[in-house]
């Protein structure tokens, strides 16, 4: 069943993301704030109730990381714009995302079929761009948006790489144990 309640949550965090936007642009950061946690609890409650509930459906595990990077990826992209995040940073978040979607598509196609599994690297890499989007969310609040450590910065750089690599891999690896 597609119309659950944790798919229904899901789908707000997309509906979500519009009023984000336009917060960032017209610089409304604590609305942006409580847009980004609002957020932030539907991704926590929607993942929740599903398996409490067990209310996992196939629609549902498409859906929810597709709504992260699209949160995600429209944060980077604003805050880049608005010099928070360096552009760097962006373009690695971005060119992995891209990597990795495209990869699957290309091991879907080899292989007639995908199985999408989150890594653990790759829910590190989330959680740390969440929790950074996080902090200069806070940071514009509080005054202190130029004063976030580069070493943040270097940290999700870090991460988004390693995660892409590993998809990378393991999608080689699937296209390889498909076609001998």
């Amino acid at each position: 069943m597609i119309a659950n309640l944790p798919n229904i949550l899901t789908l707000s965090r997309i509906l979500l993301l519009p009023f984000f936007a336009v917060t960032i642009i017209y610089k409304e950061y604590k609305i942006a704030l409580l847009v980004f946690i609002l957020a932030a609890v539907t991704d926590l409650l929607d993942g929740l109730i599903a398996r409490i509930k067990n209310q996992v459906t196939y629609f549902g595990l498409i859906l929810d990381p597709v709504a992260d990077k699209f949160f995600l990826i429209t944060s980077f992209v604003l805050m880049s714009a608005y010099g928070f995040i360096p552009d760097w940073l962006t373009i690695i978040v971005i060119s992995k995302d891209v990597i990795v979607l495209t990869g699957s598509l290309i091991v879907y196609l080899v292989t007639s079929g995908l199985k999408i599994e989150p890594s653990f690297m790759g829910k590190i890499t989330s959680a740390s761009q969440f929790a950074l989007v996080g902090l200069i969310l806070l940071a514009l609040n509080t005054g202190g948006a130029s004063h976030l450590h580069i070493s943040l910065f270097i940290w999700v750089a870090a991460v988004t790489v390693i995660s892409g690599l590993h998809y990378v891999y393991k999608g080689f690896k699937m296209a390889n144990d498909e076609t001998e």
